[in-house]
Parts: structure tokens; C-alpha cells; sequence
């Protein structure tokens, strides 16, 4: 084997980081590698960037910026190459996975190998050769091919050819190169010619714990950035957030991929952007990337200047701060949770109450009188623990600077037809540039939205968060953020909201095969299974929860995270104590969405955190078995498909399901799924099915034929049946019952979906609006339909039915089915609905906090304890029956944890008239409706009635009713 280097003066051997880059003759081209198909519950992610002049060169301002583009440029067609090799450096389809490994999935019609790189990126293909290299490795194939420890890491090359790289003085330069690997016949001619994927070899020379962004001591700054691959890196130094040219622009010094620069202590307080002259394989070329700190701790409006802020500063510090800790409700097990899922705007800008500067934004959480928060309380009251806002760190498609944004006059909006097209009309003209987004759009995770600050620019971001944090905590509300860590809204060198996969292109954002970046999660998704940024991940989460003194975490398509970097990351949160970071660790609960699909599917790229891999770390994941088995079919099925809740078989909707036979096992089915969350989704619960067998949760199957329960301990279960995705609870209900009930009848089911949440084993989750019959006027995705459709009303009067038809874009199709159900005036609640709804939804939350037995801690504890009856063929369809029991005399090996109850039997009758039900278990016991039911404003839950003679319970129609046995005193 040999090396060659190049005798010209850009050689290899006299790598500068102020070398000029070599501009190939380039055009714009979008190529053809396949590209997943987004599935429409992700499609709210897709937004069009806009050009940021403050992340241009300080020479060159506002003049080289473009749009979004993850994919390269194609060489002209007056290039010289070959038609046939032409295209072949727009991928990158070798892996270089260890120093002495590159891994390429290269057919056998070749005599001979060889690695290339340019300095300059100069490199291009023709039949004859490789032209404008510094340097040529040859390699030789490994027949032995690749290790275990590449194959773990790497899964889906496990089957490529192994090539041997020989010895070479200095692989970290060569890394600093565009590199190419080329395979040639006999006679000397190109066969195959591609770029490299560099993660493994980065992982293996440049992991690093070491410090990374800006650390602060009493005389001085110091900035810390991991860039192995960059040529160069610069720190532009600005007074000012915006405009101005820099106070100075200062050149890093690099060890071992880490570049550093120590600066007076006067920087703190300004602003810094970092030029980055990398090769960028998007184009083709060296670039010169300007971005942000992937550490940044502030930001200027919309990104784009990274503020120096010390987060240890006082006077970023509320009164009383640092105390927090020690004034947070009590949380004695994470069984005892219940979360409330809130938008921060949604919160308050409709909210009348609220100060006008404060509507939307953090500070509202301080107004302790207004609307919004004495309902809050309210739930915190009834036994919420937990607020769980959506996404709350810089994201894009919401203007930072309020002046900018754009509305409509509501006032209009209010007299047009509650069919109407025109309302949505009105508002997708405007909704890229008004103030509304849920978020799902990370541009840096470690810094609060600007947006939601009075002032984007400067430290009110970190103040008033943390206003909003202790103003939660000090009504009895724990915080927890939805972070999206398996994606960014930017790539490439140019785009706006890139930062990552400017500072090392193709590392942070995880490629296909071909090189280019997958977009399963529907744009550029990140890889944790890359050191540096489960790294990033890890050191972000611990960033929020010392410095914000956060709950809890929920994450976005967890399952696009490997496994290996939720558990390091709980472990790492949970090793957090108060006496060294002024937080507990071990009251931090991290749970989110176990969603398997995409190129992570089936551990396509490790281990991942999907719902079965997840099972027995305690990180819990959302059960969609029980919101489906509810309501019907799933959000991305017929809308009309009918549930345990919704009619099914008991009250048609027209829907064609099928035969009454197909009716009455689907219906069937959904019970036993609906049991099976209740008892935590626990897949090692046994239960009788509906065909009268014994079975474990993890026997009884979906339609697909996955088991239905995964968990192992209760809290690894969040049982819900509505969130910030598809339509709401009261939407839904509206949707798929018939259309000639009554909405008294449409409010009881509503409740007795919430009722079925709240009275589950596991942690009960609701979407903000679920408890006062929330409406979004049908719309399946409000991700960016703007205040209108979004808003909530904590006074009360209204639940924002009938306001027009939904958003086209994802809505359209459904109109025929939308419209005579807005236009019915008998669909809309009242008031009196309204503020029944929110009563019941308090009742049934204080009935879980009654009785520890509705909150077990273990899955064994839930097996003793927890039973249905009304099971197998012979069952009442739509009626389930749980009891559970505690420790009392004559039942050996069950201790004690109620003092007040010693058995408990909850009812929920979804069929539309009143059912009456006998047990022999449970007849001659002392069972009485429970009190909080007895004082309830629901005049038909009391008609709810027990005869211990016969062992009867008598349960109104739409009901559920909970039977306590009093201990004997």
C-alpha cells in the first residue's frame, strides 16, 4: 500500500487555515435519492426559511444567503467529467467508520481501490481518473470485513465491504478535505467514484467531554467550539443584537477538533457569530458557514446573533430563585402524576385578564388573578402535578419581533357563518408571518423562544422563563418541556435556521445510504447515535434543568433516539441533587413518543427508543391502544370509524364497519385494549380476553398484530386519548357520533373519555381545553392555523365550535363531513356544558388522588390488585368493570395502602342507555357511589346505585360511576 501526496503548493502537507477554496462550476439541483414520505401528523414541521443577512460574512452583510436546501449541488453540464461519472461526487456512499476501516458497498468488477482528498475540494471524475487530489491512499479489501463494534454502531452497512486504510501521519487533516473513494478495472479505469460519511472516524478520533460554548470567569471569556473538520473558525465579536459591524473578528485556535479563544471580560453582554470555512459535501466546495453557538445560552431576535450570557448571574434571577427547589409541590412517586399539555400562547392571548404586553408569553404565568391562571389552579386543585408546555426553545416560523407580525381583523371573522371557507381563507394568507406556531421547528434547543420574551434581544428571555417556572411552582405545578431532539428546521451552509450542519457538515443530521439526509420525522434528522451529539442532547437537557429548574422532559418522536442516549440521559438527570446543582434529579420524569418507523425502524440504526425497546428503563411512552381503542380506528384512518366511546355497534353513525358480527368484535377488541391500559399497559398483566381466554397484555393484539402492552412498570405508560396532534377530545366526539344526538349526550362521552385517562394505572395525560369541550372547528391539525382556531376561553362562555371550516391544507378532503356539523347550531355547547364539564373533570381527578389504589407503583402491585369482570363472550358490549383491592382481613399476602377504602369498583358504561350489571365476586359487600360522586353537580352519576343482596351496580347511561367500600372504623 502507498500514499501519495501531491507536490503542489495546497498540499496536504502544508494544510492553512487561510487557504482560498476552489470553486467548482456549479448549479443548483435538486437530485434524485429517495426521500421518505412524511406521514401528515409530521407535516406541521415544513416551513419555508427566510434569509438571515447577520449570519453573512461581516465583510459581505446581507449579500450571500439562499434558501433552505439539504441537497448538493450537480456539476454543470459543461464540466469536463464524463457523463457517466458526473454525479457520482454528489454522494457520499462509503462510511469511514474507524482509522484503519472505510466500509463501501461496492460490486466485485475491480482490480483496485484508492482514497483521494483535496484541500481545495478540487476533486472531479473522469473514465481515465481522479483529477485535482493532494493526496491518494491506496486500499486493499479486509476478507475478514467489518467488526462487531462497527456493525453495533453502524447496523445498516453490516453487510458492506471492509477497505483497509493503511497507516497515515496525519488523518485528522486528511478529515479537513473533500475525500473521495474510487474502484478501478484492470485497464486503469474509474469503475465506482464516491464521497465518505465521517461520523465513525469523527467518533473515534474527536468524542470529547471536555468544555463547549462560553464559559465565564471573573476576567475573562472563553468560547469552546467542536469543529474537527473546519479549515478555520472566527468569532465575530458585535455591541449590538442587530446591524453594526463587528467589534472585532478573532481567529480560534484548534486542539484536537476543538477550537478556542479566551476574550476580555467585556464581551459579556454581547453578541458573536462564528465564520466556519469547512468543506460543506452539500455543494461541493469549502464554504464559509456563518453560525450560531450550538451551546448559545441567549440569542438576539430570531437567531441571529448568539448573545454572551452567564446564566449564574444574579440579576438574571428572580427573587427567591435559587431557593425554588425547595418550594416545589411534592412528589412522592412518579405514579402520582398528571399532566396537563399547554401552548404557551394558547395559554393567554386570548385572554382579556392578562396585561396586553404579557398575552402569549411567558409572563402571564405571573398574572396570579387572571382567567387563565385561577383555572389553572383550579385543575392544579383537583390534582394536576404537571404543566407540559410545548416547544419552548428558538424555533422558526414565528417572528421574534412582535412588530412584524401580521393579523386579522377577528371582528369581521366573528360575523361570517361557522361553515364558512372565508375564515381560514383569511388566516392562511397570513399565517407565515403572524404570531402563532406550535414549535416543532428547532433551530437551537438550549435558549427560550424569543417570541414569548417582551424583549427578544438581551436576557428577558431567561428572567421571564424562569418567572414562568416559579410562578407554576408556587401554584402547585411542576414544569415540563417538549423537547425535539430527533430533528433540526435548517441544513446546509446557507440556510438561516442551520447552525449544526454548518460547523460539521454531516455529522449532526443522519444520512441515508446515498449521503443524503433522511427525512423521516419529515426534515433533517439528527443522529444520537453519533458521541458528539447524544453529547449535545445530554449537556442540553442538563443545561434546562439546572439553569430553568424544569420537572420533566417530553420528547418528540423518541423513537428517532437510540435507546443508549434516553437511558444516559434519565441517569444523568436523575444524579442532579440539590446540595451541588439546586435541583433534584430523582423527581425528573422523562417520557414521549415510541413511534417506530422511518430508517430507525426495527433498530435499522441501533437500538432505539421506540415502545417495546423503552420497556423497563422507567422512561415512559404515549399508548395510543387505549386512545384508538376509544374513540376508533387511529388519526390516520376513516374519520368516521366508530369506538368503545363513539357508538360502536351501540349507536351507528352510518360508517360502514362492516357486518353486526364485524361490529361486536371490534368492539370486542377495543375493550380488551381499553382494559389493558388500564392496568398500565402492562404486558405481563393477565387478563380474559373477549374470547373468555387468559391471556398477558403483550398476547392481546392490534389489527396489525403487535401486542397491544409493552410496559413493565406503570409509569412507563402515559395513557391518553387526545394531544396537541389531530383534532381534539370534543372534535373527535363530534366527528364519529351520529349526528342526531344531543350535545348533553356529546358532552357525557367527552367526560367519559376523560374519565377512563384519569382513572387508568400509569400517568393520565391531557391536551390544555379537554376538561371545557375544547374546539379547534374540526381542524385535525392546528399546528399553524393561527390564534383563531387555537384559542381558549377560561371564562368560559365559549368553546370555539362553528368558527368557520378548518384549514384547507389538511382539512379539505374531510369538508363534506366538516360542514353540516359546524353549520348545526344544536352541536355547539353552552356555558352551563362548559362549566359542567370542567365540575365533572374535577371530580373524577380528585376520585384518582382519593385512593392510592388508583395510583400503583409497580406492575405486580396492579396484578394482585386490579380485576375486570363483565369479561369474555358473554359480556355486556360497551360496559367495563374493574375493581380493585386492598389489604384487609381475610385476604392473605395484600398490604395495606388505602386507610379509607378497602375495595374499590369503577364502572364505565359507554352504551346510550343505563345498564345494570351483577357479580357474584362482588355481591354481599358494602359498596356506596363515592362521595365526591354523591356531592357531584351531575344529577345522573347520583342515580347510580349497588344492591348488595344480588351483587347489582346500576350505571346511567354514558356514566362512569365509582363504588368505594368504606374500612370499618
Amino acid at each position: 500500500m502507498s500514499v501519495y501526496l501531491s507536490s503542489s503548493p495546497g498540499s496536504l502537507l502544508f494544510l492553512s487555515s487561510s487557504s482560498s477554496s476552489s470553486k467548482l462550476n456549479c448549479h443548483l439541483h435538486l437530485p434524485p435519492p429517495r426521500q421518505a414520505t412524511c406521514p401528515s401528523f409530521l407535516q406541521r414541521r415544513r416551513f419555508t426559511s427566510k434569509p438571515n443577512p447577520s449570519l453573512s460574512s461581516p465583510e459581505t452583510l446581507y449579500s450571500r444567503c439562499s434558501a433552505s436546501s439539504s441537497m448538493p449541488l450537480e456539476l454543470s453540464s459543461a464540466s469536463s467529467q464524463d457523463d457517466e461519472f458526473r454525479d457520482s461526487l454528489l454522494y457520499s456512499k462509503a462510511y469511514w467508520v474507524s482509522e484503519s476501516i472505510i466500509a463501501w458497498n461496492v460490486d466485485d468488477s475491480y482490480a483496485s481501490c484508492c482514497l483521494y482528498a483535496s484541500q481545495t475540494a478540487a476533486l472531479s471524475v473522469a473514465q481515465d481518473g481522479i483529477r485535482g487530489e493532494d493526496v491518494r491512499i491506496e486500499l486493499q479489501e479486509d476478507s475478514c470485513g467489518l467488526l462487531a463494534s462497527v456493525i453495533e454502531k453502524f447496523p445498516h452497512i453490516r453487510d458492506y465491504k471492509a477497505f483497509k486504510v493503511p497507516p497515515v501521519s496525519d488523518v485528522k487533516s486528511l478529515l479537513k478535505c473533500q475525500l473521495v473513494v474510487a474502484t478501478f478495472v484492470s485497464d486503469g479505469k474509474v469503475s465506482n467514484a464516491t464521497g465518505l460519511q465521517l461520523p465513525g472516524i469523527l467518533d473515534v478520533l474527536f468524542s470529547y467531554d471536555g468544555q463547549l460554548g462560553a464559559h465565564y470567569a471573573e476576567e475573562a471569556v472563553t468560547l469552546y467550539l467542536w469543529a474537527p473538520t473546519a479549515q478555520a473558525v472566527c468569532a465575530c465579536i458585535y455591541k449590538d443584537p442587530l446591524g453594526g459591524n463587528p467589534l472585532e473578528i478573532i481567529q480560534l485556535e484548534e486542539i484536537d477538533g476543538v477550537w478556542s479563544v479566551k476574550g476580555p471580560k467585556s464581551w459579556e453582554g454581547c453578541y458573536y457569530v462564528y465564520e466556519v470555512s469547512v468543506y460543506h459535501p452539500s455543494m461541493l466546495q469549502i464554504e464559509k458557514c456563518y453560525a450560531n453557538d450550538p451551546y448559545a445560552r441567549g440569542l438576539s431576535s430570531d437567531g441571529r446573533r448568539t448573545l454572551l450570557v452567564n446564566l449564574d448571574s444574579d440579576t438574571l434571577k428572580p427573587k427567591g430563585w435559587d431557593a425554588l427547589a425547595d418550594e416545589k409541590p411534592d412528589l412522592h412517586s412518579f405514579s402520582d402524576i398528571s399532566i396537563y399539555e399547554l401552548h404557551i400562547r394558547d395559554f393567554s392571548i386570548s385572554d382579556h385578564t392578562v396585561h396586553p404586553d404579557f398575552r402569549g408569553g411567558y409572563l402571564a404565568f405571573t398574572s396570579q388573578d387572571s382567567e387563565g391562571v385561577l383555572h389553572l389552579k383550579k385543575l392544579s386543585n383537583a390534582g394536576i402535578t404537571h404543566v407540559h408546555l410545548l416547544p419552548t426553545y428558538q424555533f422558526a416560523g414565528v417572528d421574534d419581533e412582535k412588530e412584524k407580525w401580521k393579523s386579522v381583523d377577528t371582528k369581521v371573522l366573528e360575523t361570517l357563518p361557522p361553515d364558512s371557507a372565508e375564515q381560514q381563507a383569511q388566516i392562511m394568507a397570513i399565517q407565515n408571518d403572524d404570531g402563532y406556531n406550535w414549535g416543532y421547528n428547532p433551530v437551537l434547543w438550549g435558549v427560550p423562544k424569543g417570541s414569548y420574551a417582551s424583549n427578544p434581544n438581551g436576557p428577558s428571555r431567561t428572567i421571564e422563563f424562569r418567572k414562568m417556572v416559579q410562578a407554576l411552582s408556587h401554584i402547585g405545578l411542576r414544569v415540563v418541556l417538549d423537547v425535539v431532539y430527533n430533528h433540526l428546521h435548517g441544513s446546509g451552509p446557507f440556510d438561516e435556521n442551520s447552525v449544526l450542519d454548518k460547523i460539521v457538515p454531516g455529522y449532526y443530521l443522519r444520512r441515508n445510504t446515498d449521503g443524503f439526509i433522511e427525512h423521516s420525522t419529515c426534515v433533517n434528522n439528527t443522529a444520537s447515535e453519533h458521541y458528539m451529539v447524544e453529547r449535545l442532547i445530554i449537556d442540553d437537557l442538563f443545561c434546562w434543568a439546572v439553569n430553568y429548574k424544569v420537572d420533566g422532559f417530553r420528547f418528540d418522536l423518541m423513537g428517532h433516539i437510540m435507546k443508549r442516549t434516553m437511558v444516559k440521559a434519565k441517569k444523568t438527570l436523575h444524579n442532579l441533587t440539590k446540595e451541588v446543582h439546586g435541583v433534584d434529579g430523582s423527581n425528573i420524569y422523562i417520557y414521549g413518543e415510541g413511534w417506530d418507523f422511518g430508517e430507525v425502524a426495527k433498530n435499522g440504526r441501533g437500538v432505539n427508543a421506540s415502545q417495546f425497546n423503552i420497556c423497563g428503563t422507567g422512561i415512559g411512552s404515549f399508548n395510543d391502544r387505549i386512545r384508538d381503542g376509544m374513540l376508533g380506528g387511529s388519526p390516520f384512518g376513516p374519520p368516521l370509524q366508530q369506538g368503545f366511546v363513539t357508538g360502536l355497534l351501540l349507536q351507528p353513525n352510518g360508517h360502514d364497519h362492516g357486518t353486526e358480527a364485524v361490529e361486536e368484535q371490534m368492539l370486542a377488541a377495543a375493550t380488551d385494549h381499553i382494559q389493558v391500559g388500564l392496568a398500565a399497559n402492562s404486558r405481563d398483566f393477565v387478563l380474559t380476553n373477549c374470547e373468555g381466554t387468559e391471556v398477558k397484555g403483550s398476547e392481546v393484539l392490534t389489527y396489525d398484530g403487535t401486542p397491544v402492552a409493552y410496559a413493565l412498570c406503570p409509569t412507563e405508560t402515559i395513557n391518553y386519548v387526545s394531544a396537541h396532534d389531530n383534532e381534539t377530545l370534543f372534535d373527535n366526539v363530534s366527528l364519529k357520533t351520529p349526528m342526531d344526538i344531543s350535545v348533553d349526550e356529546r358532552c357525557r362521552i367527552n367526560h367519559l373519555a376523560t374519565s377512563i385517562v384519569a382513572l387508568a394505572q400509569g400517568i393520565p395525560f391531557f391536551h390544555s381545553g379537554d376538561e371545557i369541550l375544547r374546539s379547534k372547528s374540526l381542524d385535525r391539525d392546528s399546528y399553524n392555523s393561527g390564534d383563531w382556531f387555537n384559542r381558549i376561553d377560561f371564562t368560559y362562555n365559549s368553546n370555539n365550535w362553528g368558527v368557520g371550516l378548518p384549514p384547507k391544507e389538511k382539512n379539505e378532503n374531510n369538508w363534506p363531513l366538516i360542514r353540516p356539523r359546524l353549520a348545526d347550531p344544536s352541536f355547539k355547547p353552552q356555558k352551563s356544558h362548559i362549566l359542567a364539564a370542567l365540575e365533572n373533570f374535577s371530580d373524577i381527578l380528585r376520585i384518582r388522588y382519593s385512593s392510592p389504589l388508583f395510583r400503583l407503583r409497580t406492575a405486580n402491585a396492579i396484578q394482585k390488585r386490579v380485576h375486570f369482570h363483565n369479561t369474555g363472550p358473554s359480556s355486556v358490549p360497551g360496559v367495563i368493570v374493574m375493581s380493585m383491592e386492598d389489604g384487609h382481613e381475610g385476604v392473605p399476602g395484600l398490604s395495606q395502602l388505602d386507610s379509607n377504602y378497602s375495595y374499590i369498583v369503577v364502572i364505565f358504561n359507554s352504551r346510550p342507555t343505563e345498564v345494570s350489571f351483577a357479580s357474584l365476586v362482588l355481591r354481599g359487600r358494602n359498596f356506596q357511589l363515592h362521595p365526591i360522586q354523591v356531592m357531584s353537580v351531575d344529577k345522573v352519576v347520583k342515580s347510580s346505585s349497588y344492591e348488595a343482596s344480588s351483587g347489582c351496580f346500576s350505571v346511567p347511561a354514558r356514566t362512569t360511576s365509582v363504588f368505594v367500600e368504606p374500612r370499618e372504623i
